[in-house]
């Protein structure tokens, strides 16, 4: 395959265009998405521009693909941040205009159901970015989190290696964005364990590829956007789950899939994001978080020994629904370097 291309990096002092590509949060939950356009202006010294469906609920797919064509064709509007994800966003596709974005190439940030936008964006030949959601990331209650901080400033300003670190920390218990308590103090963390790692014999430096897992099972039963798995031969896999919390056979039921449909053994390496085990609906205690976190690794362990035996992996990598997070350059180069047990990105 053709490696996707880097779009230019805006810089401070740049216009920014903040989009609600799936759900218009934003317009029900003002608290993060206001905090997240202030560190932006303030701690980042971006312009952040707002469209007609930044902060509407209910936009119509039509709508939506409308606000990303005008963004990417301002050529005064230097990157794209989404507000935040959602759950329908693979309804917006059929409506964008390739030959518009190919045109008009630029670093998109955002992850989740923004899953859908990353990928047509990698099959246009563009490299996009994985996290850095503005209500998520730039809206974190209390601070933005260093290590977040550091991975999104380096994601959108410079271009070059950057190497991943093993987590000191994180927190994955959320608390309600309505209530403007919350935002007067950061969430208590806990301490991490680590990246485990599996299968590190070698060395796999490749093009990535992936995103939120549940997003990726809907694009595989919808059949859009996802190649002849020859297409991915060599990239380097990176796989989070949702706040929905999805159990360990559900899982390996997707990894089964994409097993069979002949894609998990084309990746020689994958990255496993630490597994959220927290929701406002699914208040899990301790041993709770443990065990679906401890479920979803058995999971990709049976259907890595099924279908991708040689692949190796590395677990609870700091990327998609946890804190901190860092930026995956989606379509950019990835090094896992498993005999240094190193991770290494190129923004």
């Amino acid at each position: 395959m053709t490696a996707p291309v880097y779009p230019p990096k805006p810089k401070p002092g740049d216009r920014v265009a903040i989009l609600s590509p799936s759900s218009g949060l934003p317009a029900v939950l003002p608290l993060p998405f206001d905090l997240g356009l202030r560190r932006l202006t303030e701690e980042f010294g971006l312009k952040p521009v707002e469209y007609p469906t930044t902060r509407r609920m209910g936009c119509s797919p039509q709508e939506r693909a409308a606000d990303i064509h005008a963004a990417f064709a301002d050529p005064e509007v230097k990157a794209v941040i989404a507000s935040i994800g959602g759950d329908d966003q693979i309804t917006v596709l059929p409506h964008l205009d390739d030959e518009l974005i190919r045109a008009n190439p630029k670093p998109f940030f955002g992850f989740s159901d923004n899953t859908n936008l990353l990928t047509h964006l990698w099959n246009l030949g563009i490299v996009g970015y994985h996290g850095a959601s503005v209500m998520t990331e730039f809206g974190r209650p209390g601070a933005l989190h260093p290590v977040t901080g550091a991975s999104a400033r380096a994601a959108l300003f410079t271009s070059g290696p950057y190497e991943l670190t093993e987590p000191a920390e994180f927190n994955d218990i959320d608390r309600p964005w309505q209530e403007p308590a919350t935002f007067e103090s950061e969430a208590p963390m806990q301490p991490a364990g680590g990246w485990t790692w599996h299968r590190p014999e070698r060395v796999v430096e490749g093009v990535s590829w992936g995103g939120n897992l549940e997003i990726l099972g809907w694009l595989l039963m919808a059949d859009r956007g996802i190649r002849s798995p020859e297409a991915y031969e060599g990239c380097v896999l990176f796989l989070e789950t949702s706040e929905e919390l999805p159990s360990g056979e559900e899982v390996f039921r997707i990894l089964r899939n994409m097993g069979e449909r002949g894609l998990l053994a084309r990746f020689p390496a994958l990255l496993m994001g630490r597994a959220k085990a927290w929701s406002f609906d699914r208040p899990n205690d301790a041993a709770q978080r443990a065990a679906h976190r401890a479920g979803q690794r058995e999971a990709v362990l049976r259907a890595l020994a099924a279908y991708a035996p040689d692949t190796m992996a590395v677990f609870d990598v700091d990327l998609g629904h946890t804190d901190p997070q860092v930026v995956i350059p989606y379509g950019g180069t990835v090094r896992v370097d498993g005999p240094a047990r190193r991770i290494t990105v190129t923004y």
